[in-house]
């Protein structure tokens, strides 16, 4: 994952550089890791210890510490879910995403909040742990208008997120399409700075437009299509790097935090998502190190075992941003 995330980011920033100010930096001198380590049949590894892992910061090692606290952690969650362009369609799929949320609000002192998008990003629930008000409000979830602002979402969605207390994990449940269509304030380089400034986990599960309206075709169940009107998608080989998060932002933004990114196109398919999530919300190992007199700017992170195990992958964060001015 990091080999294919590494040159994204470098072609993303490479113009962007000389704009970032003092704000792009960590938090703290310690940077956080979470890291899900999964086999080949997808289940998660665990009984791994601190001595399990290497961790490089641009290529080099570094001293890695490893949380063994974190499972009991508290949780923050925010589920941010788009209502428009043809996200309506997808509401019958979805049916059911309150409920699914209970294991989350059973974790002590876990909370969520709830945030919608079209064109515009809504707060619908602050952070709280009423789990009553969650499920009622998802249950009211009605047609947006003809956009996704998928890059404004998630910026609003992290700076919430940031605002939690620091012994809290971070965690954004995007349910959206893959492409962005309207974000108007939260520019490609700025999303990239701020998820790297943070220490959130983005779980992504998306739907296809093109695809979900093939389905419902087959189904019979495709009547008024005023929310479908998106150009069809022509990208030249040329452009497919460049424009990888303009194409697939949701599984980029994934990828780049350490996350997951799954499709879905049923509703059964959507609910082993949501238990896909609940079950590696507590799994991940939480991994950091502080980075000695760091340059200031973007950091490559790579987690790796030290000794590799047969097919397994390893999902983990790809960057950070070191304290002080952009050259």
């Amino acid at each position: 994952m990091f080999a294919r995330i590494c040159p994204l980011l470098l072609l993303l920033l490479s113009g962007a550089s000389a704009q970032q100010d003092s704000n792009l930096r960590v938090q703290s001198n310690v940077v956080l890791v979470p890291t899900l380590v999964k086999d080949t049949e997808g289940h998660v590894v665990y009984g791994l210890t601190q001595k399990d892992f290497v961790i490089e910061d641009d290529g080099v090692e570094q001293a890695v510490h490893l949380d063994e606290s974190a499972e009991s952690e508290p949780s923050s969650v925010v589920v941010a879910v788009q209502t428009g362009r043809r996200a309506w369609r997808e509401y019958s799929r979805m049916r059911g995403i309150g409920p699914m949320l209970t294991p989350v609000f059973a974790q002590l002192r876990s909370r969520v909040a709830l945030v919608e998008f079209d064109s515009h990003v809504r707060l619908v629930e602050n952070f709280s742990d009423d789990e009553t008000s969650i499920y009622d409000d998802l249950k009211k979830l009605q047609p947006g208008d003809n956009g996704a602002a998928i890059r404004d979402a998630i910026d609003f969605s992290i700076s919430l997120l940031e605002k939690e207390a620091a012994d809290r994990q971070r965690i954004l449940l995007l349910v959206s399409e893959n492409r962005d269509h309207g974000s108007h304030v939260t520019k490609t380089d700025d999303l990239v700075a701020a998820i790297g400034n943070s220490n959130t986990v983005v779980y992504a599960l998306s739907f296809s437009p093109s695809l979900s309206q093939v389905l419902d075709t087959e189904k019979g169940l495709n009547r008024d299509e005023a929310y479908w009107d998106a150009p069809p998608d022509i990208i030249g080989s040329l452009l497919m790097i460049r424009n990888s998060m303009k194409t697939n932002i949701t599984k980029t933004i994934s990828s780049m935090t350490g996350g997951e990114y799954e499709l879905f196109t049923s509703r059964k398919g959507f609910e082993e998502r949501m238990v896909d999530f609940n079950n590696h919300l507590h799994s991940r190992y939480v991994l950091s190190f502080a980075p000695k007199e760091p340059h200031p700017g973007l950091h490559q992170i790579r987690v790796r075992l030290k000794q590799s195990l047969p097919e397994t992958t390893i999902l983990s964060r790809a960057s950070y941003w070191a304290r002080g001015t952009i050259p």
